[in-house]
């Protein structure tokens, strides 16, 4: 979910950076890398994110922002492996599809190591759909509101303060200043446990860019006058996650602003947090929360400024992100190689499956001791030919319960089993909706050719039918490595 270099990729060099000297080793190393990793910015078809999404399955909502259809985000597998997290628009909002593309493109050619990056989009018929990297380990409103193991610690909380300024930073470099609706909603954190800022926010919600949905008490004031955002309301709400980095739960700014102007920090501080910061700390990051709320918008600092305020404040940067959340650290792992059965697997399109066991037909099992080639001329073995060739030709003719019937007839003749039957069996159970029954034959196919990557592709496919996800991504790497173990054989 192949992996291509971004031609739109544009970060800063180290020596842009005033803050690479001194990052740490978990910072700096293969952040090139990472974004190699990136794919280009692409348009979709529609068929190919409804399979992604299995059909925009409620099953795979993994939006937490409240938001209401028609803005969902849903999680998508897409061809090849690759997760994704796809945000599925109304027509209403962006009735002109060239409209949205364009505004898309240019989202999309925003790259950072800080954001999660925008790979692709969708305007297809009645359908506007967004397509970003998928951030496996939640939101920072999961973990500092409805943490399980542990609350967020105050080193991890400085950084992610830090990491979104790097982000509203590159931004501006990039004059793309606005950022609508910036709440804990909008930070991910990656399979590293690194924040990153959610690039659908650079997305206005609608062409007539309506960009607020979160509570009006925590709404930036000239929002809430002209109807407009402007550079400096994104600070503004920038310092409403800084408060919310500071208490652990939702304060709203004018109630947070008295109590700073009152002296009292310790009502706003997150209690679960004492003895982790010293006091000038704590007192330097609500300052900075104060300065980006102020009412009138000229006096918020900027992006520059938030980041000379914060690099003093950061602690333990020599700890992975991961380690200082308490949480273990994934990794997407992609298939080395796909054929192109694999890919079709992936991507669970049945059609394409069809035809690529269509053109294989028999030839995988050439050489292999095989009860059709083998067997005397009998009245037994020419039964046993016809209701074989019956069975391809309801197979070729995509009359999969007939072709059911006749292997099933068939694998009851045989003495030696055939692979290929079994694959086309499992096949034609899918495509009658019998996922269970095809798992049992691909599995069979796998006891006739232990090596043989079509049934471990098979297996993937009706694992995913299933809703087994993640037996689905090992079967596919297990077929993906024996294809690269039969190549290399063929090279030797």
């Amino acid at each position: 979910m192949g992996c291509f270099h971004s031609k739109t990729t544009n970060l800063h060099s180290p020596e842009d950076d005033p803050d690479h000297a001194d990052k740490p080793d978990h910072e700096t190393n293969g952040e090139a890398g990472d974004q190699d990793q990136v794919p280009a910015f692409k348009e979709y078809g529609l068929a190919e994110l409804r399979a992604a999404t299995k059909g925009f399955s409620p099953d795979l909502i993994v939006s937490e922002s409240g938001e209401k259809a028609p803005n969902v985000v849903y999680r998508g597998k897409l061809d090849g492996g690759r997760l994704v997290a796809v945000k599925r628009f109304s027509k209403q909002s962006w009735p002109d599809a060239q409209q949205f593309v364009a505004e898309a493109a240019g989202v999309g050619k925003v790259r950072h190591k800080r954001l999660v990056n925008l790979i692709g989009c969708c305007a297809e018929d009645d359908e506007r759909l967004l397509v970003a990297e998928f951030m496996p380990n939640d939101t920072l409103s999961k973990h500092l509101f409805h943490w399980d193991k542990q609350p967020l610690p105050w080193a991890m909380r400085v950084r992610v303060a830090y990491y979104i300024a790097q982000a509203l930073d590159h931004y501006n470099t990039e004059n793309r200043r606005i950022y609508h609706d910036l709440n804990s909603y909008r930070v991910l954190f990656d399979e590293d446990g690194d924040p990153r800022l959610s690039s659908f926010g650079l997305m206005k919600n609608s062409r007539d860019g309506k960009s607020y949905s979160t509570n009006l008490a925590y709404t930036p004031p000239e929002f809430l006058r002209t109807g407009r955002v402007i550079p400096e309301s994104v600070i503004y709400s920038y310092g409403t996650v800084l408060l919310d980095l500071l208490s652990g739960k939702h304060i709203p700014p004018s109630h947070a602003l008295d109590l700073i102007r009152g002296k009292n920090m310790l009502m706003i501080m997150d209690s679960s947090l004492e003895g982790q910061y010293a006091n000038d700390d704590a007192t330097n990051f609500v300052e900075l929360a104060s300065k980006c709320l102020q009412f009138e918008a000229r006096d918020r600092p900027n992006s520059k400024f938030l980041l000379s305020a914060l690099a003093p404040l950061q602690t333990q940067k020599e700890i992975p992100s991961h380690a200082l959340m308490g949480i273990t650290k994934t990794e997407q792992v992609l298939p080395v190689m796909l054929s192109p059965l694999g890919k079709a697997c992936a991507r669970m399109d049945l059609t394409a499956v069809h035809d690529i066991l269509l053109k294989t037909g028999y030839k995988d099992e050439e050489g292999a001791e095989n009860e059709l080639s083998f067997q005397e001329w009998t009245q037994q073995v020419q039964e046993m030919l016809n209701t074989k060739k019956f069975g391809d030709i309801a197979f070729r003719d995509k009359d999969f319960k007939s072709a059911i019937d006749y292997y099933s007839k068939l694998v009851m003749m045989m003495s030696v089993p055939s692979a290929t039957v079994f694959a086309r069996r499992s096949l034609s159970y899918l495509m009658n909706g019998q996922p269970e029954l095809a798992l049992r034959d691909a599995m069979q196919a796998q006891v006739c050719m232990p090596e043989w990557p079509t049934a471990f592709y098979l297996q993937a496919l009706a694992l995913s039918k299933l809703g087994m996800e993640k037996d689905a991504q090992d079967m596919l790497n297990d077929g993906a490595a024996l294809e690269v173990k039969k190549q290399s054989s063929w090279r030797g």
